[in-house]
């Protein structure tokens, strides 16, 4: 007899309906009070929660930790989509009816004849297509989210509009208005004008990891990560050989630091 999981066959366990008919359990009559009472807007917190978890494991190259935050992350758009379902908002058909659709027309040297050179190709192509789908009628950088970190939010609008042209010819133009923008930030004398420059060194920072082809939020996830693994390391040093962490001179602090790097990287 195959193994049973609280009634529930094992070998039923990676199907797709077998997770549709668990949700829907949730929400139903005699479901879990917690899950019946959930609404798009409690589940917001959760979906962001979970987004970065995803993203963690990835930082991490945990692929079995991946494996179970996607999971996790699924069960958010699976428990949105039921709370639409049951309001009569659209169901999760209507939600894989739009994506499978956009993804067919969006990728016409897949689907269709077209042909790409290679993927700046294609990302153009899908933005072209994209337009098409607006008829013109919407702001290039409309849809992209307010609530997006900034720094994320400053390479999608980077990306956009480098779609059209709007953009600096070479990685070199960018490093020298850079320069330009850190030179500028030095003389600002208030701290309404510190606060003016030092945004618009973040925002051509945004537009150097562009053209570089990294991920200015996730470059700064790995950089937090590193300093806190190295800073956890000095605390555990100084621990174990009764030193005051605070009343350390900087030179000695910064001895601690690169033996941190080697340790812990």
């Amino acid at each position: 007899m195959a193994n049973e999981i609280s009634g529930f066959n094992e070998a039923e366990l990676d199907k797709f309906e077998t997770f549709r008919m668990i949700v829907e359990r949730l929400r139903g009559k005699d479901g879990c009070p917690w899950d019946r009472e959930q609404t798009h807007e409690s589940l917001k917190k959760y979906l962001v929660e979970e987004s970065y978890e995803v993203l963690e494991a990835i930082d991490r190259n945990d692929m079995s930790d991946l494996g179970e935050e996607l999971g996790d992350l699924w069960l958010q758009i699976m428990l949105h989509s039921q709370i639409a379902r049951e309001s009569g908002e659209f169901s999760l058909e209507d939600v894989l009816r739009s994506v499978n659709t956009k993804m067919i027309k969006r990728h016409p040297h897949v689907f269709g004849g077209k042909e790409v050179a290679d993927a700046e190709e294609a990302s153009l192509s899908w933005q072209e297509i994209k337009e098409q789908e607006k008829n013109g009628s919407q702001s290039l950088l409309t849809g992209i989210p307010g609530s997006l970190p900034a720094l994320a939010y400053s390479q999608t609008v980077g990306r956009r509009v480098a779609a059209i042209g709007f953009d600096w010819e070479n990685a070199d133009d960018i490093i020298e208005k850079l320069v330009e923008e850190i030179e500028e930030l030095k003389n600002a004398a208030t701290p309404e004008e510190r606060s003016h420059e030092f945004g618009d060194v973040l925002l051509v920072l945004s537009s150097v990891a562009r053209r570089m082809d990294v991920d200015l939020e996730s470059a700064l996830r790995q950089a937090n990560a590193r300093f806190t693994r190295r800073f956890q390391y000095i605390e555990e040093v100084c621990r174990g050989r009764s030193l005051d962490l605070r009343g350390m001179k900087l030179a000695d602090l910064d001895v601690l630091w690169d033996e941190a790097k080697k340790e812990v990287g």
